[in-house]
């Protein structure tokens, strides 16, 4: 609080040069988001069974720092004039992943590519999928940023727990794991567990926020997974998050089975889930 009735006192000044106004909005503007960011991170609380859930699950997700999300928009990856509204954490998210320089983005499924670096064959691959072509919030190309910018950068062994987890997180919205981060909430996701691994979580810690994250990202499935735990005596809150992560649980066509064999639920309770979009 202090600090903020400092800034506030700084901008009534009429002789602060314009470059510490600048600096004093980009100031406040990163920590309003933050705020909001805090915000996005919790359930609809009209959705009262999913948020009880969510609630009840181990595990914190966390939030991007104020001054991480400020790169974000002076490097232009994300463009604020494009921005109407507070964004999400999952729009964060992939703003994050999609920017942040990683191995993953270049010698990954993503470009098809072993070799260390971007080729111009190897973003054009990587150009085409919804996670890269569709983050239409950057200034100028979005593939301008994609594996750009050190945001954090990860030691030898982050790495490899970040490689180690990603490939065994899947989302129900298609087959590919975190490893293949080909849509909007694989490429959040790869960002969420970069930032986890930087902040020094272990593997445990990274599953549960994932876990949490996919939940929030998609309540409608993981409703569904949930009640199918249920029925069998057990619920996402105690189930073990690497094997709910997994493709049996999570993929599309592992919960596709899923759902099969859960019990029904009347349509009018079922909470939306996201598309692969801003």
């Amino acid at each position: 609080m202090e600090q903020m009735e400092q800034i506030e006192q700084t901008e009534e000044r009429t002789y602060v040069l314009p470059a510490s106004i600048l600096i004093a909005t980009v100031m406040i503007s990163a920590t309003w988001f933050y705020v909001e960011q805090q915000k996005n991170t919790k359930p609809n609380e009209s959705n009262a069974p999913i948020a009880q859930t969510v609630g009840d699950m181990p595990g914190e997700i966390p939030n991007l720092s104020p001054e991480i999300i400020t790169k974000l928009y002076d490097l232009g990856v994300i463009d604020k004039t494009k921005v109407q509204a507070e964004l999400s954490t999952l729009n964060l998210l992939w703003a994050f992943g999609l920017a942040n320089k990683n191995p993953i983005l270049e010698q990954g499924p993503m470009t098809g590519s072993s070799e260390a670096g971007l080729s111009a064959e190897a973003l054009a691959k990587a150009g085409g999928f919804a996670s890269t072509g569709g983050w239409t919030l950057s200034v100028g190309d979005p593939m301008s940023h994609y594996s750009k910018h050190a945001l954090v950068v990860l030691t030898s062994a982050q790495q490899e727990l970040v490689e180690r987890v990603s490939k065994n997180i899947y989302r129900p919205c298609c087959n590919n794991s975190t490893y293949f981060p080909d849509c909007n909430h694989g490429m959040a996701m790869l960002g969420l567990l970069e930032l986890m691994a930087s902040q020094g979580a272990d593997e445990l810690s990274m599953y549960r926020a994932a876990l949490k994250a996919n939940t929030l990202w998609f309540p409608n499935q993981y409703a569904t997974i949930d009640r199918y735990l249920v029925a069998r005596g057990s619920s996402l809150a105690n189930a073990n998050p690497q094997e709910i992560l997994g493709r049996t649980y999570s993929s599309g066509s592992g919960f596709a089975q899923i759902a099969a064999a859960a019990p029904a639920e009347p349509a009018s309770n079922r909470p939306p889930s996201g598309g692969c979009s801003v």
